[in-house]
């Protein structure tokens, strides 16, 4: 185990680091800010990828190991060259933010195994282009896929239930969406401000069409309602500029993963260089 905190944070010149499999537990946030660490080897014994532990590295790829099962919040988030992560079959959670800001990414498979999905956990990955839903998950939170402006199809698996709020906000280039036969909620800004969606079939089990859903689909032409819904929100269309006077979800998400490293820095204190 490395057993402390922040055992090698703000190491600014650590470039690669070797974890034996000896180590079982890597503390929170063991790396973070290591903004010149471009290649780690991560144990096979460890079971959890704890909170912050590459938050804003240098890190271009990522092979989780079969061994872990939760990946912490704000994991890797803020990591601008990070281009690929493998997620094994063995993970079941990823926590609140764990990739977001990971600019490069740019595809995603989120295993069956995966039955928790935290808000913001893929907020403003705008390479992403290709993302694979797990099987296993029953709702897709606040934020998760939101500006990910690179997202041009999504498929939401029919064990979906709810979709959150601004769950996919500002994914811009999205043309095509398929809405699985089990979801009954859409939140409110859930789609709103995709910008390039045509047309949404909503299945028979839709109940529920929050606030302002699809507010700023600009170019959405065709829309079928089916007789289940019984409540839609309010403004089902407005412009940007009309949407942009809007506090919104997003930006907040942003603000946390900001705070983290604010928080970070102050519990360093005086051990930070000058």
């Amino acid at each position: 185990m490395l057993p402390r905190q922040y055992a090698f944070a703000f190491c600014y010149a650590l470039t690669s680091a070797t974890v034996p499999d000896t180590v079982t537990s890597i503390g929170k946030y063991a790396f973070c800010m290591c903004d010149a660490l471009a290649n780690v080897t991560i144990p096979n014994a460890l079971t959890s990828l704890d909170e912050g532990v590459f938050l804003a590295t240098a890190l271009t790829s990522v092979v989780i190991p079969e061994t872990v099962t939760s990946v912490g919040k704000v994991a890797f988030s803020s990591s601008p060259f990070l281009e690929s992560v493998a997620i094994p079959d063995s993970v079941t959670s990823i926590g609140r933010n764990a990739f977001e800001e990971c600019l490069v990414l740019a595809s995603l498979t989120l295993p069956d195994s995966v039955t928790s999905l935290g808000n913001g956990a893929f907020n403003g990955c705008p390479a992403l282009s290709s993302v694979i839903i797990s099987d296993s998950l029953t709702s897709i939170g606040e934020s998760v896929f939101s500006r990910c402006s690179g997202l041009s199809s999504v498929v939401i698996p029919d064990s979906v239930t709810r979709i959150g709020e601004y769950a996919f906000y500002q994914c811009t280039n999205l043309t095509s969406l398929i809405i699985g036969d089990s979801v009954a909620s859409i939140s409110s800004n859930a789609f709103a401000s995709c910008s390039s969606l045509p047309s949404i079939t909503f299945p028979g089990s839709v109940t529920t069409i929050g606030d302002y859903a699809f507010s700023g689909c600009t170019a959405l032409a065709t829309v079928m309602i089916p007789d289940t819904v019984t409540s839609i929100g309010k403004v089902c269309s407005s412009t940007p500029r009309m949407l942009q006077t809007r506090r919104c979800g997003p930006p907040l998400c942003s603000r946390y993963v900001l705070a983290v490293i604010g928080q970070v820095r102050s519990m360093m204190g005086s051990r930070l260089p000058k």
